[in-house]
C-alpha cells in the first residue's frame, strides 16, 4: 500500500481471525488505509492503540467505526445482527451477544484498567465470552476471594497487575484452568517500568502461568481466546 503496508488476507484462514493493526508509530491516514483495505475483505478489523486523531481519520471514512477511547482500542464489526457487536466503552461491548465458552480478565487496580480492557475487548472480539473483574489486587485478598466462584468458572483467565505483579500467582493457586499473566507498568520508581512485575510473574511458584510482555493486553486476550475456543478441526477429538 504506497510502500508502508503489505496486507496479509489470509490471516484469518490461518489463525481464525484476520490481522490486527498496531496503531502505535503510523500515521492517521495509513491507519485509515489499512482499515479501509482489511474491512473491504473482512466482517471484522481491529487496529490497538490508536490515537483520537486516528480514530477520528478512520470514523470519517468508515462510519461504523467504533473507538473505545478507555484502552485505545478501534474496531469495525460487521458481523449479522445476531453476532455484531457494537460500543464505546468496554462495558458496552462486553455485553453484546453472547460469545462462546467463558474467558474471565481481573485487574489488580483501577491503574491497570486499560490493559486489561484491550485484553478483554480483544477476546470478545474474537469470539469469546468475556467477564472482566475490576480491582480485585491482592492487597485486598478479600476481593478476589469474593470471585473465586466467576474464576473457577472460566476456561482461561487473564490476570494484570502491576507493582509487585502477584496477583497471578494468587489466581493460579486457586484454579484448574491456564492464566495468562499481564505485567503492566504501573507502580513506583523500583518498579522499573512494569519489570519487576514481570519478574515477579515469571517467577510465579503457581503452576500453569504464562507471562506475556509488559503491558501487552492484546497479546494475552488473543492467548486467552485460542484456549477457550479451540480451532474446529479439534471437534470431536478424544479428550
Amino acid at each position: 500500500m504506497d510502500g508502508f503496508a503489505d496486507l496479509d488476507f489470509a490471516r484469518e484462514e490461518r489463525c481464525g481471525f484476520p490481522e490486527v493493526v498496531f496503531g502505535a508509530g503510523k500515521t492517521p491516514a495509513q491507519v485509515a488505509s489499512i482499515m479501509q483495505a482489511l474491512a473491504a475483505e473482512h466482517t471484522r478489523v481491529l487496529c490497538t492503540r490508536a490515537s483520537a486523531e486516528q480514530a477520528d481519520t478512520v470514523q470519517a471514512l468508515l462510519s461504523d467505526a467504533q473507538w473505545v477511547s478507555s484502552c485505545n482500542l478501534l474496531y469495525i464489526d460487521r458481523r449479522a445482527d445476531g453476532a455484531r457487536l457494537r460500543g464505546t466503552t468496554a462495558s458496552e461491548v462486553l455485553v453484546g451477544p453472547q460469545g462462546e465458552g467463558c474467558v474471565v480478565v481481573c485487574c489488580a487496580g483501577t491503574s491497570d484498567l486499560a490493559v486489561a480492557q484491550e485484553a478483554a475487548l480483544t477476546a470478545r472480539l474474537m469470539g469469546s465470552h468475556v467477564n472482566l473483574l475490576t480491582d480485585v489486587g491482592v492487597s485486598g485478598v478479600h476481593r478476589v476471594l469474593a470471585h473465586a466462584d466467576e474464576l473457577r468458572d472460566a476456561r482461561a483467565i487473564v490476570a494484570v497487575a502491576g507493582m509487585e505483579g502477584a496477583l497471578p500467582s494468587l489466581v493460579a493457586g486457586m484454579v484448574d484452568v491456564p492464566v495468562v499473566a499481564v505485567p503492566t507498568s504501573v507502580g513506583y520508581g523500583a518498579s522499573f517500568g512494569g519489570i519487576a512485575a514481570l519478574l515477579g510473574m515469571l517467577n510465579s511458584c503457581a503452576g500453569g502461568v504464562s507471562v506475556v510482555n509488559i503491558d501487552n493486553g492484546f497479546g494475552a486476550g488473543v492467548t486467552a481466546h485460542r484456549i477457550n475456543v479451540p480451532p474446529a478441526r479439534f471437534a470431536g477429538a478424544p479428550a
